[in-house]
């Protein structure tokens, strides 16, 4: 089965969509009537977190970078360059999932999100710019894109999207949001996590506060995915079978082994200079790998944590940084709820 792009405008169907990826909708953006009111939640959270690059100072981080170790430079460089190549990906692939999304207001959504993701490029290379010459940022980008490490990662997420932009179907596009999923829940959060032990020993502080701008911004982005993949096994519920329920399991598995390859590859060596403990770090991916099942209605996966391993963090953390937090896919079952007006996200 395809799925076909949208027409920009069908002035004969509804203005009120009758389905996000399925039905009809005339392409009119009437938010007052819309098929999931916390739709309007969603984008005035985005409209909300805006910021930008410039409003955050980096002169005390330019004055501290000499001051640290030349290791620990390395691994922020190192992190740095990684993080903005793998959101590099998400700006165009945003996009071309916008071209499959019947209602409006979804894709008004999805438009904020693919300019926020820009920022967020533009953010990393605003910490580069005060701390390197553009020589030698080019030096890491070169290096970054050719590390094993990095295709290692990233392979698994640029196969997905690559096989949805060629091969639109249900499946194929169910495929690519949950390793989107994985990509902003699970892949980022060791990388952030570094610079919050940085920012909570008094050092690079700007890049600490621009790496919590953003880290807010996914929270939102992953939070709304998550509603598309529930979205998307309502209106398809052909998808909605113990095949994929494994697919997430096992895909989010890999990303967690990832992860923690990554982590050991790029921390073990600073774990004394940098006061980190690899394996806080990794327990923290696992705690965070059941926060983001739970929200997709499955069990955890990973052992249960009574709190948060990393106790640390706490001030950087999903629930410290967006006040506005909400635990809707905290469910138990083992398959995704169908979700429609009557049982949805008005509940929140």
């Amino acid at each position: 089965m395809t799925i076909n792009k949208i027409r920009l405008l069908e002035p004969t169907q509804p203005i009120k969509a009758t389905g996000v990826f399925k039905g009809e909708a005339s392409g009119f953006l009437l938010w007052n009537d819309l098929p999931y009111e916390k739709f309007y939640d969603v984008y005035t959270q985005l409209i909300n977190n805006f910021w930008k690059p410039s409003s955050v100072s980096m002169i005390q981080d330019k004055k501290q970078w000499g001051e640290l170790d030349e290791d620990i430079q390395d691994v922020f460089l190192d992190i740095l360059s990684m993080i903005a190549g793998m959101d590099s990906l998400q700006t165009p692939t945003l996009v071309e999932i916008l071209r499959y999304i019947k209602d409006p207001s979804a894709k008004a959504i999805l438009a904020n999100m693919a300019q926020q993701e820009s920022i967020h490029n533009e953010s990393y290379s605003y910490i580069l710019a005060s701390l390197l010459p553009v020589g030698k940022q080019k030096e890491l980008f070169d290096r970054i894109k050719q590390h094993p490490q990095v295709i290692k990662r990233n392979q698994p997420i640029v196969d997905a999207y690559q096989k949805f932009v060629d091969e639109p179907s249900p499946q194929n596009l169910f495929e690519a949001l949950i390793h989107s999923t994985n990509l902003e829940g699970i892949y980022f959060y060791s990388a952030f996590a570094f610079y919050y032990n940085l920012g909570r020993q008094n050092l690079m502080g700007g890049s600490a506060t621009m790496i919590s701008y953003i880290h807010r911004d996914e929270m939102v982005h992953f939070d709304f995915v998550g509603m598309l993949v529930q979205i998307l096994m309502y209106e398809y519920p052909e998808l909605n079978n113990e095949e994929n329920v494994q697919f997430i399991y096992d895909t989010l598995a890999h990303a967690v082994e990832l992860e923690k390859e990554w982590s050991e590859f790029m921390l073990e060596d600073i774990q004394g200079k940098a006061d980190l403990d690899l394996d806080e770090f990794n327990e923290y991916i696992e705690y965070i790998a059941n926060k983001r099942l739970r929200m997709l209605g499955l069990d955890n996966l990973y052992k249960e944590y009574a709190e948060n391993p990393m106790p640390w963090i706490k001030t950087f953390d999903d629930e410290s940084i967006s006040l506005t937090k909400t635990d809707f896919f905290e469910q138990k079952s083992r398959t995704y709820s169908q979700v429609n007006t009557s049982n949805g996200f008005d509940e929140l």
